[in-house]
């Protein structure tokens, strides 16, 4: 169920066997028809005879089906909102962030398929845990249809869709963004003041951020506060080749 969190336990049965497949399936909450669809789906490329036996082409279907159920659950649950915000919130849900957060919810990592270097290790790499939930997505979808792969992505993410539509993503786009930078260029961004406009009192703001000499999309705010998030968003979406949610 959302909200628990699950750990591998010695007691679990043999990973890939009918019984884990089983315990999968009532984690969950869905039966596969052709269980060999979940056991696909749990099939890392590191454990798999060759690379067409993975889950990576799953991977590749269930983010798209992931962004499409999404925007579907957008366009019905917020009819008042326009493009941009819509596109906003759709960049955070289906994010590599929430759907590793999500993966470790259910507790996937108890079920994958792993080579033997990577089962030791004891907290599984978040582009690894969200492409196990994008190509149990696909599995879902490929074995029960659209309106099954919907009700599961629904259960999971509606929360999800709430939250980043409140305004309270889970953490803070320009302290994201430098642990980002700092991780993977080994600097911090800057903040580039592309124009401003409106009276002193009143001023809005557009705003670049920059990593080293690449340079993100804009986005305004109306305050220098607003459009540096805005602009840290942008440049995470762009950096995980998501859509840029504040297009001018």
């Amino acid at each position: 169920m959302p909200g628990q969190s699950h750990s591998p336990s010695s007691s679990h049965p043999p990973r890939g066997s009918a019984a884990a497949l089983r315990r999968c399936q009532q984690r969950i909450g869905y039966r596969f028809r052709n269980p060999a669809l979940l056991r696909q789906a749990l099939m890392h490329a590191s454990g798999a005879p060759h690379r067409l036996a993975s889950n990576e082409r799953l991977e590749f279907l269930g983010d798209a089906i992931l962004g499409l159920v999404v925007s579907e659950l957008l366009y019905h649950h917020y009819p008042k909102e326009l493009e941009g915000e819509l596109t906003r919130i759709k960049s955070i849900v289906v994010s590599r962030r929430v759907c590793a957060k999500i993966a470790r919810m259910i507790g996937l990592d108890e079920f994958l398929l792993l080579g033997k270097g990577m089962q030791d290790q004891r907290r599984l790499p978040p582009s690894l845990a969200a492409g196990a939930f994008e190509s149990l997505v696909a599995a879902i979808y490929l074995d029960g249809g659209h309106d099954a792969a919907a009700a599961f992505i629904r259960r999971f993410l509606l929360p999800e869709i709430e939250t980043a539509a409140q305004g309270d993503p889970g953490g803070n786009y320009k302290s994201l963004l430098q642990q980002i930078a700092q991780r993977e260029f080994g600097t911090v961004p800057n903040y580039l003041v592309m124009e401003e406009k409106g009276p002193d009192h009143h001023k809005s703001f557009k705003i670049q951020a920059q990593i080293q000499q690449r340079l993100f999309p804009p986005a305004w705010g109306r305050n220098k506060k607003e459009a540096e998030q805005r602009a840290a968003l942008n440049a995470l979406s762009a950096l995980e080749g998501k859509p840029i949610p504040f297009e001018e």
